[in-house]
């Protein structure tokens, strides 16, 4: 056993059990265990405390932690977005042609975070966006919490106005008793199977920030909800209809225990290509990829890149009826608890893979390595982006090609008529 400070101690199984019991009560979660070593999921708040200045804690080359030091950057709900704008914003003033906008001011290759703001800081930035379109409605969600809780949907100034102490002015003040909020135009017009609203939980590796390498697990699902959808406002208050969070769900009369209301993605993928086609198929997976390493590289420039750490991010992706994909948000700690079957078969071998890419070949951890593994111990992870590979390419490397279209060095967009052109961002 080696402690924080560095000492190895050897110690008798009774006092292994000891320790590993104490380790889940501070909330580290065991995941893996050979002969000479175990292996725990530390918890965001044990990160915290193990890179708190005030700890002293110093992690030896052979000690790698599954969280980024500043991993809120991208998973707190309000920061997330806060990075992404900063990002195009900062894309935009470079004349960088990925910060393409229409005649309208909407980003072309960009656009994929709902219209947000934060609550109570952009109070009145709402108010005015939401007089554009009075008949809109958004959903709110405290930055802090997970698993759905604290969430609710408003189509009327009034129902938030229990936030506000200056009613005259409009003005939204912070109380010490609020807690942060994002507010968000609610996607209306989800895609629907079976006539219920579902999202995509994928899982996302990220091995270093600097350069940016990013690994995508290919057996991510989709989560529906037990209650058909319904746009009508009397239903704004059945989370059933709106949340597709198991957390909630399985809480619901429907909730089928057996398969817990879960796809995997491979089913939604053969489902559109035989209702939609496989070239629209493939068009919407590819820039459900884009959105994910723009959104790393959105952070990557803030995070703390520290040589000890990895991360296995979940994604929280939606799908509208034109299969325009948004990006919801993501999870810093993605549930590894299963709910059936396939899930304990998929979150195993999750876990699994994460850590023959961590730690290759099951050898003791060394943080100084190059964190490029070889091909066979992937598992069911791809190479997403790796930055080292794509700046090898030249200029381009960031410029994309989807469903046939490039954007060139100059911010003109030319059409491939001939045969789908790859994603040169690759």
């Amino acid at each position: 056993f080696r402690t924080m400070a560095g000492k190895v101690k050897w110690v008798t199984d009774i006092e292994k059990s000891v320790l590993i019991n104490n380790f889940e009560k501070r909330g580290w979660i065991q995941v893996a265990e050979n002969e000479d070593w175990n292996f725990y999921w530390m918890s965001v708040q044990t990160i915290r405390n193990v890179f708190s200045v005030e700890t002293g804690y110093r992690l030896s080359d052979d000690q790698i932690v599954n969280h980024f030091p500043n991993h809120y950057e991208l998973t707190r709900k309000d920061l997330m977005v806060k990075n992404i704008k900063r990002y195009r914003k900062e894309l935009e003033k470079e004349g960088s042609p990925l910060a393409e906008k229409d005649e309208n001011g909407k980003y072309i290759y960009l656009d994929f975070v709902p219209v947000t703001f934060m609550l109570p800081a952009d109070y009145n930035l709402f108010v005015e966006e939401f007089r554009k379109n009075p008949s809109s409605t958004w959903i709110m969600k405290p930055c802090g919490k997970a698993q759905g809780k604290g969430i609710f949907l408003i189509n009327k100034l009034s129902q938030i106005k229990k936030w506000s102490r200056d009613s005259k002015t409009s003005s939204f003040v912070s109380q010490s008793s609020k807690e942060a909020y994002v507010i968000s135009l609610y996607i209306n017009n989800p895609l629907l199977i079976g006539g219920k609203k579902f999202d995509l939980r994928l899982y996302v590796l990220v091995s270093t920030y600097r350069p940016l390498r990013c690994y995508m697990y290919k057996l991510g699902f989709c989560r529906f909800c037990t209650v058909k959808y319904t746009p009508s406002t009397s239903e704004l208050d059945n989370m059933f209809v709106h949340l597709t969070n198991v957390a909630i769900q399985k809480h619901g009369d429907d909730y089928n225990h057996i398969h817990g209301g879960k796809w995997t993605v491979s089913n939604l993928r053969l489902y559109l290509e035989s209702t939609r086609g496989k070239e629209v198929t493939n068009k919407l997976f590819d820039e459900i990829h884009w959105i994910i390493v723009q959104s790393l590289k959105a952070v990557a420039p803030v995070m703390n890149n520290d040589k000890h750490c990895f991360e296995c991010y979940g994604y929280d992706i939606i799908i509208d009826d034109k299969l325009k994909p948004w990006l919801i948000e993501v999870n810093a700690s993605p549930s590894l608890t299963s709910s059936t079957a396939n899930d304990r078969i998929l979150k195993y071998n999750l876990i699994n893979d994460t850590l023959n890419i961590a730690v290759p070949n099951g050898e003791i951890p060394d943080c100084k390595w190059n964190k490029s593994p070889p091909k066979e111990v992937l598992g069911n992870y791809e190479v997403l982006y790796d930055e080292e590979m794509a700046q090898s390419d030249g200029p381009e490397r960031d410029l994309r090609s989807r469903s046939g279209q490039s954007t060139g060095a100059k911010g003109s967009r030319a059409r491939d008529l001939g045969k789908p052109v790859l994603t040169t961002w690759k």
